[in-house]
């Protein structure tokens, strides 16, 4: 009897969802000029002092440079010891110093960003609701979204899926994993393969952790994957192939896929009226997203930002 729980290795590093061993991490970090390994860790070399040398002191660290919205500078939370989502920090005072300049939030006398509280928050979010216009979808609309993604609205479909990652970490010669990767399907696909081929690359090659399980993903279903798994598994208008191994690599934010389907849920297809109200909440959120974030480039057009990048609008643009 086939297992029916939720397939993928639950790592998150590899598409499919604990951690990574060593020795799968070791497979894609090469050894680089200068480091040594000691007990499969990497270890940087220290270059031998020769007669002369004098110690020299470490230059100081340069402060970075504070980061500032229309003069006001921006500051990490209390106790954070490395606070790196400035963007966000930069979004609510740009949301805060909008609130002050409607009369919606008085003025403050500092120098520094406050801290809101969440009375200020709701102020703000009821101004950002009363800004940007977000239309409802129409029927019309709705039902040329399902037409073209009817692949979204079916029910339980699976796949006995197994994998092998090559997977693209820093360091990492990328033509050169391509041309393994290829080569290695390419020793798959051809004519009298021994059955327990693809488990015994699975278990020599992949950096995912299903590895010692001959690459074996389970049964997952279009929300078990990433993304560009889902799209070429489940997504497609005509799926490309079927049962048995896939005829080219799959490229994934984590690396390059060899793929084998084993088996096949076919799952059942909703009608538009079961969907209906579900796409106008989708799309309805996609509208909302797009014209929030018109509304803020519109702000840091108008701003003046220093000390981080953002990209801003110098002109209310079309929604």
């Amino acid at each position: 009897m086939q297992a029916t729980s939720k397939g993928g290795c639950g790592s998150g590093s590899c598409g499919c969802g604990a951690p990574a061993s060593s020795d799968q991490l070791s497979r894609a970090v090469p050894e680089q000029e200068g480091w040594a390994a000691v007990d499969s860790a990497q270890v940087k070399e220290e270059p031998a002092k020769r007669a002369g040398d004098t110690e020299q002191s470490p230059l100081p660290p340069s402060l970075p440079a504070p980061k500032k919205i229309n003069g006001i500078t921006l500051v990490a939370p209390e106790g954070a010891e490395a606070y790196t989502d400035w963007l966000e920090l930069a979004h609510t005072e740009l949301l805060r110093q909008e609130a002050v300049a409607s009369g919606l939030l008085p003025a403050t006398t500092g120098t520094t960003a406050p801290e809101l509280t969440d009375a200020d928050r709701s102020v703000i979010e009821a101004m950002v609701d009363a800004a940007i216009h977000t239309p409802e979808p129409t029927a019309q609309e709705c039902e040329r979204f399902f037409d073209a993604n009817k692949q979204q609205f079916v029910l339980g479909q699976a796949l006995h899926v197994r994998h092998i990652l090559f997977a693209v970490t820093p360091g990492v010669n990328v033509n050169a994993l391509a041309q393994r990767a290829e080569k290695t399907l390419l020793s798959l696909m051809a004519k009298g393969v021994p059955a327990d081929q693809f488990a015994r690359l699975a278990a020599e090659l992949s950096n995912c952790p299903t590895s010692t399980q001959g690459g074996d993903l389970g049964w997952i279903g279009p929300n078990d994957c990433a993304p560009e798994l889902a799209n070429e598994l489940f997504r497609q208008k005509q799926t490309p192939f079927g049962m048995g191994l896939h005829p080219r690599l799959i490229h994934s934010r984590f690396g390059l896929h060899i793929l084998e389907v084993m088996g096949r849920r076919e799952g059942q297809q909703k009608t538009f009226d079961e969907v209906r109200e579900r796409i106008a909440s989708q799309l309805t959120l996609q509208s909302r997203a797009k014209a929030l974030h018109q509304y803020m480039r519109l702000l840091v057009g108008q701003a003046q930002v220093e000390g981080i990048e953002m990209k801003g609008a110098d002109s209310p643009l079309v929604q």
